[in-house]
């Protein structure tokens, strides 16, 4: 348990925090609605179904707060530059920003599900109510009138429209109604082109569909305009509903009973969502500034394994190992944006991505750079970056377990090259004292393009006498027989077969507790940085095994995991 807090406590707080909030509001805003005098006669037209509708619609207004928030980009990186005075542990609730906003967008969709049942059962006992099914009290509650058509209860008017088709009626034509169609039917497609299956495969339909939130946010600001749940309001004299509410018939007739009047709003839902909504703005509006930032080619790479290589030059970026970019080419699509980290270090005059082949942008931008002329720049591309990961930290730590699956190595191409320079000039700040480095791949032509870079590496290493400072182990999953007995003939050479490193390849996949065990021995008393870019089925084996092999005692060995999340 101790080892869990480790890695996890601050994080099982925030979501404490966050659940305790949602539970308050839930709970105070049923028994406000539930129990309130105000609402006394509204419940003799809806009952219960009041509270079920008024609970969620508060914790509705809490989540809508927050949904925009972990997706405000520099806001986050903001925050990481003003943190680094905090502990790493506080930093590292910021990497991960898309778990909670998904957790958010979990809360919403429930609650709006309660939300929208409770008011269709709603307004089937309004409608009840006009027909007078339900007794004399609601009925007359239904059909009080004044000139102004301000003071009424029930929010069905007309009469004069078949019963049966007057919910839908009502639900069409009235703002509340049509404007909950509209942010349900947006919620909808949202919520289901964002299952992973979808964002996977059809990505641009995943981010075209994400961006109807601007028509649910729109419509939610409208939403409570409708004044559709109303209150009692004081009259004068006032109208004593204890004494009054079973005596409808002599409501006008005597002085303690005077006409009850009622009243909707006000509209609350854009007191919660204004505040996020305007920072989101500032946001696109930086982002669009950096888009329309000129940006030059300095050299165009295509490596084996469909691994495109641009390395491009802006004014005025500066980076940090292991950020990532967001890009944008107008000539496949003016709209979508995709996340790559930068292969570069911050000690060189340019800035890199690796790309790889993995859907049908990516595709497109490979197959424009093969047909460019020879000695001619590439097509416009948009810039919007940097932007902090938790592998900016990995010189924070003493010792460092770098994990990268295919293409995930990308952000330690940029941590290892930058120790390559910090090398070069003797950085005395360097306080990293060792790193290991894990690269697991299904196809020996995934290694190639990364090969350079360690062995000059080994290199480096092996003139300052600091061999011991790199472990290296790069794991082949996609072998054969053949690629096994290949290996076999050529093992007495001093480099490997597959990539010419000094470092042999494994074929298989790591073990991971025979690797942790060996760390915490070599790391006796070390705060272990563990980072990883790759699938989720590995980052839930590594954040296991970094909770079994920390320990509670900070004297010793801890291990704290960090996950790149995009």
């Amino acid at each position: 348990m101790g080892n869990w807090i480790v890695n996890n406590g601050l994080s099982a707080f925030i979501l404490v925090v966050w659940m305790g909030i949602n539970i308050f509001l839930f709970v105070w805003f049923y028994f406000f609605y539930d129990l309130g005098d105000q609402f006394i006669y509204t419940r003799y037209l809806l009952g219960s179904a009041l509270a079920w509708a008024r609970a969620p619609a508060a914790v509705l207004n809490f989540n809508c707060m927050l949904i925009l928030l972990p997706v405000c980009r520099n806001l986050l990186s903001f925050f990481r530059g003003s943190l680094m005075c905090c502990g790493r542990t506080m930093r590292k609730q910021l990497d991960k920003n898309i778990s909670f906003h998904k957790l958010v967008a979990y809360m919403i969709a429930l609650m709006t599900a309660v939300h929208t049942i409770a008011h269709l059962i709603n307004v089937e006992w309004y409608n009840n109510s006009r027909l007078g099914v339900y007794g004399e009290v609601s009925t007359e509650l239904s059909e009080l009138e004044d000139g102004a058509n301000t003071t009424y209860l029930n929010p069905i008017r007309s009469t004069n429209i078949n019963a049966q088709q007057t919910p839908t009626y009502f639900v069409f034509t009235t703002i509340a109604g049509l404007t909950g169609v509209i942010i349900t039917l947006a919620l909808i497609l949202i919520i289901t082109s964002s299952m992973e299956v979808i964002r996977r495969s059809y990505f641009e339909v995943f981010w075209y569909t994400h961006h109807l939130f601007v028509v649910f946010f729109i419509g939610l600001v409208f939403h409570g305009a409708g004044y559709i749940v109303r209150r009692q309001v004081t009259t004068d004299p006032p109208h004593n509903v204890t004494f009054c509410r079973d005596r409808p018939s002599d409501w006008g007739l005597i002085p303690a009973c005077p006409v009850p009047q009622f009243a909707g709003g006000p509209a609350q839902t854009w007191w919660w969502v204004i505040g996020p909504m305007i920072l989101y703005i500032f946001e696109r509006v930086l982002r669009f500034i950096r888009y329309m930032q000129a940006v030059t080619y300095r050299k165009i790479v295509l490596h084996p394994s469909k691994v495109l290589e641009l390395q491009l030059i802006k004014n005025g970026f500066k980076m940090e190992v292991g950020q990532y970019v967001f890009l944008n080419c107008p000539a496949i699509s003016q709209l979508e944006w995709h996340p790559f980290t930068m292969t570069s270090a911050p000690e060189e005059d340019f800035f890199a991505v690796h790309i790889r082949s993995a859907g049908d942008w990516t595709d497109k931008l490979i197959d424009i750079m093969k047909n460019l002329p020879e000695g001619t720049q590439g097509p416009k591309m948009g810039v919007d970056g940097p932007f902090g990961t938790a592998s900016e930290d990995v010189f924070d730590y003493e010792v460092s377990m770098l994990v990268g699956a295919g293409i995930g190595v990308t952000p330690f191409a940029s941590i290892l090259k930058s120790i390559w320079y910090k090398f070069k000039i003797s950085n005395p700040k360097l306080r990293t004292r060792k790193i290991y480095f894990y690269w697991i791949c299904r196809e020996t032509h995934a290694f190639e393009w990364f090969a350079d870079l360690l062995q000059g590496l080994e290199r480096e290493m092996e003139e300052r006498g600091m061999v011991d400072f790199l472990t290296y182990k790069l794991y082949l999953t996609g072998w054969d027989q053949g690629h096994a007995n290949h290996a076999r003939i050529h093992s007495d050479e001093d480099t490997d077969v597959v990539t010419g490193l000094k470092q042999k390849t494994n074929y298989g996949r790591p073990a991971w507790d025979k690797e942790f065990e060996q760390v915490r021995k070599e790391n006796p008393t070390s705060v272990v940085g563990t980072f990883l870019c790759g699938p989720a089925v590995l980052a839930k084996i590594l954040e296991k095994k970094c909770a079994k092999y920390s320990d509670v005692d900070p004297r010793k060995t801890r291990f704290y995991f960090n996950k790149e999340n995009f």
